[in-house]
């Protein structure tokens, strides 16, 4: 299935308003892969799709820009079609960033033609090497775009994030690169304790089973096996054969939780834990795990390290491992989980 070819008819209806908004106000004219050093005074504006590159953005800009997310918490980037509030904010950015590798399937044309317009639009993956994504033979050729859950490549993007606002912002270029060091001090630190918490699961009931298919970076990075209701893109649809197909990996290893998303409709999870139950193995929701989209703004889960401390140790405790209940800072609000053990 491709993306950018199977949008819905509410998907045209929104591309053409957006290309006689785009049409009407214009854009600049210089060379978006090729920035023009700025003039910069004061504070410039910078637009991000997603949460967790708003956070990358944020954390190597520091107090030079004013950086904005389109999407909230809960948003899901597969299904996301931008309003005409988003539209006229990317227009008056100065720079705009997204995820990349067809994650905003429904914003594709929208980074193009601001791109063909003189808009400096920059996919944060644009640089990670191929052979460092992941390109499952059921997506068409295209890259799995879940990077972000695998620290260390994550941490890709903030070195392409910092050179992009060192040439356009170049008097202020030294902060930026000691901006963007200090971030990926603290993602090594983030991806040494995801690996040891995750090391501290039983090897029996070491299995990740999700709403959709999100954490295969996850799993190769971490060694725990994934296993989920839906596909990469939430587009897809669950059958009956993939809900039967996991109520037997339940049951037959006897793994004690399964995980709701934040963006995903869980009525999916519901349905394999009733169905395990129906064959005498009681399977816990094991709690909620962020996937597409961080945790409430303003909260410790609502940032990049938030979010993945959050994931890590609610796996962890819920599948029968090691891990403080507040992570790896202190700083979760309890991951609550009840028991680890099926009945």
């Amino acid at each position: 299935m491709q993306l950018v070819d199977s949008y819905s008819h509410k998907r045209a209806h929104g591309w053409c308003w957006l290309s006689i908004v785009l049409s009407v106000t214009g854009c600049g004219s210089s060379n978006p892969t090729e920035p023009s050093t700025a003039n910069v005074e004061g504070r410039y504006s910078i637009v991000c799709t997603t949460g967790m590159v708003a956070d990358i953005v944020t954390q190597v800009a520091g107090d030079r820009a004013e950086v904005t997310a389109l999407m909230a918490e809960g948003v899901d980037p597969h299904l996301y079609v931008p309003t005409r509030s988003d539209v006229v904010r990317m227009q008056e950015a100065d720079i705009i960033f997204y995820s990349g590798l067809r994650l905003e399937g429904a914003m594709q044309k929208t980074f193009e033609t601001l791109s063909g317009n003189g808009r400096p639009v920059y996919a944060v993956t644009a640089e990670i090497p191929q052979n460092d994504l992941l390109a499952p033979p059921n997506f068409e050729g295209h890259p799995d775009p879940h990077v972000w859950n695998d620290v260390k490549l994550w941490s890709q993007a903030v070195a392409f994030v910092a050179a992009r606002l060192e040439a356009y912002d170049t008097t202020n270029a030294e902060e930026y690169r000691a901006n963007a060091e200090a971030y990926r001090q603290q993602l090594n630190a983030l991806d040494t304790y995801v690996r040891e918490v995750i090391g501290t699961i039983p090897e029996a009931q070491r299995y990740l089973v999700t709403a959709h298919d999100a954490f295969e970076y996850f799993s190769r990075s971490y060694r725990i096996p994934v296993e989920s209701v839906q596909g990469i893109t939430t587009e897809s649809e669950a059958g009956v054969d993939d809900i039967n197909r996991l109520v037997d990996l339940l049951v037959t290893k006897k793994v004690p939780a399964i995980f709701v998303e934040s963006s995903v409709n869980a009525a999916n999870i519901q349905a394999v834990i009733n169905g395990a139950q129906s064959q005498g193995w009681a399977v816990n929701n094991g709690g909620t795990l962020f996937s597409d989209a961080m945790g409430a703004e303003g909260t410790y889960e609502g940032t990049y390290l938030g979010m993945i401390d959050h994931n890590a140790t609610t796996i962890t405790l819920s599948l029968g491992g090691v891990a403080p209940n507040n992570g790896m800072q202190g700083k979760l609000n309890g991951a609550a989980v009840t028991t680890n053990q099926g009945k």
